[in-house]
């Protein structure tokens, strides 16, 4: 249902750019003012063509533009780029530039939804030179704006949001079908059926219904590129990029086809690398913000509707106050400073409200900071942290308090007396069990007819559809890259060790270390 084919054709008063669905059936058409030097036109007539109509639309469009009445020779319409999307558009001093996908890569499936990465963009400048007032620094800003590579670790879906979690698109998708009728009544233009292609509406219009929310802002990349368009043009034309990773790896369990897809999204709101970003911003966004998502399917079937799908997702971002580092002094680890006095802890409340909205509660801190230190250094963020927790959770009703918990992890690495990773699993075990996780089908009947006592204890919401995860584990530690990387993993280990049980993959929720799942 989404433009997945582009052609940018020109004149000289026009772009003209011709979107088709993959099966090149349905076509539609963005007409594009050239004679404007600052404003950008776009005009979309929202019609819906065919293959036959499109052609006959370009071929008067050749026609009328030609330079002379019947010359041959002189074309009147040229093809400019064909491309996989629309980025945005961007306009600096001069005029506008409109921004595309020309190379793209397929990296994961998801319920029959693809996810690409983006390879190669192209940057298309619209006035036409006859008209373009030049600037002598727009080449400055031009480069600045390239400086960020679209082409490493941007991606893109054209039908299944990937800025939020598997949880939330399912239980939306799953929405009770009257709730669902009244509010399409309501938002006809919002909505479609992303079931259309895979030939599931059954008749008298009890179909199912895909409800296309909106896309989670902060971890979209390219809101700002596509403001100037976003109220004037169809959404099927509107492609949301996220900045982050995503892979895809199969497991073959006696021979089932088992997915494991990994998505990591990076908040776009407080974005930069280590040092020069840290800490939260006025509006509880912090540094380094990436939700790290892992999601396990049986391909062996593939729609959303009939397939066992389960997800489980955790969070590592900077430590929410004001702090900063002065990277001037060339040390190797330039002193912490807190740059502002929260004494009501502002910055760390609006962060972990975000979260509360976004997870449901419980939020669980996992704090890898030095403790003991001789020279005081990391251990001024956790001291200030510790007194911004406390001093919120007053607030909070004791079932939704956030919970806190300090792990000096260089001092067990360094301690002989036991195993990092084992102590690691511990708090892994202890944080899955709270939040649980999300599975799309009920419990197995060999649950039910084995008991395992860990299962049982096992938090979250257990609902008639199967489970949801409620509530988070959030880990930081000083750059939130290294220790953060371990801790996550050892709780990814131990969620998907639930997963593989959920879906009736092995007998009981525990996963060895020399695994090919764990590997």
């Amino acid at each position: 249902s989404s433009v997945q084919k582009l052609v940018l054709y020109e004149t000289r008063a026009r772009y003209f750019l011709v979107g088709s669905n993959p099966a090149e059936t349905k076509y539609r058409v963005l007409k594009i003012d050239r004679t404007e030097p600052k404003d950008l036109v776009v005009i979309d007539d929202k019609h819906v063509y065919t293959q036959q109509e499109v052609r006959e639309l370009l071929g008067r469009l050749d026609l009328g533009n030609r330079t002379k009445i019947g010359q041959k020779g002189s074309s009147g319409l040229s093809r400019a780029v064909s491309a996989f999307g629309v980025v945005g558009f961007v306009r600096f001093l001069e005029g506008y530039y409109i921004v595309l996908i020309t190379k793209r890569r397929k990296m994961a499936d998801i319920g029959g939804h693809a996810i690409y990465k983006i390879e190669d963009t192209n940057m298309i400048y619209i006035p036409n030179d006859s008209v373009r007032v030049t600037h002598p620094d727009e080449a400055r800003y031009l480069r600045i704006f390239q400086n960020v590579d679209l082409s490493s670790n941007f991606y893109f879906s054209y039908s299944y949001d990937l800025s939020h979690s598997l949880q939330y698109n399912l239980t939306v998708l799953r929405m009770p079908l009257e709730t669902l009728k009244t509010e399409t009544a309501q938002t006809r233009q919002e909505s479609f059926d992303i079931f259309e292609d895979e030939g599931l509406s059954t008749q008298g219009g009890s179909g199912i219904f895909g409800i296309c929310s909106k896309p989670y802002e902060k971890y979209v990349w390219n809101g700002k590129l596509l403001e100037a368009v976003k109220n004037t043009v169809h959404r099927d034309w509107l492609l949301y990029i996220i900045h982050g990773f995503c892979g895809q790896s199969k497991l073959l369990i006696y021979g089932r086809p088992i997915y494991v897809t990994l998505i990591a999204r990076r908040s776009s709101k407080f974005a930069g690398t280590r040092f020069l970003k840290r800490g939260a911003n006025c509006e509880g966004d912090v540094a380094n913000e990436v939700e790290t998502e892992q999601i396990l399917y049986d391909a062996s079937v593939m729609s959303f509707s009939a397939g066992s799908y389960s997800s489980y997702v955790q969070v590592r971002g900077s430590v929410p106050l004001y702090w900063s580092q002065d990277i001037s002094t060339m040390m190797p680890k330039p002193p912490i400073t807190l740059d502002q006095a929260d004494p009501f802890a502002h910055v760390a409340a609006l962060h972990f409200d975000q979260m509360l909205q976004r997870f449901g509660s419980p939020i669980i801190i996992l704090n890898l900071v030095k403790e003991r230190e001789k020279r005081k250094h990391e251990r001024i963020l956790s001291e200030e942290l510790v007194a911004a927790v406390t001093y919120l959770n007053q607030f909070l009703p004791p079932e939704h308090t956030i919970i806190y918990i300090p792990w000096d992890m260089a001092k067990y690495t360094k301690s002989k007396l036991c195993n990092v990773l084992d102590r690691l699993n511990v708090i892994a075990e202890s944080v899955v069990k709270k939040t649980g996780f999300f599975v799309n089908r009920p419990d197995s009947y060999c649950s039910i007819l084995r008991p395992d006592e860990k299962w049982n204890e096992l938090g979250g919401c257990v609902v008639s559809t199967g489970r949801l995860q409620t509530g988070v584990l959030r880990t930081n530690c000083v750059d939130c890259l290294d220790r953060t990387n371990t801790a996550q993993f050892m709780v990814g280990k131990c969620a998907l060790a639930y997963q593989l049980y959920s879906l009736g993959l092995i007998d009981k929720p525990n996963l060895q270390f020399d695994t090919d799942a764990v590997r």
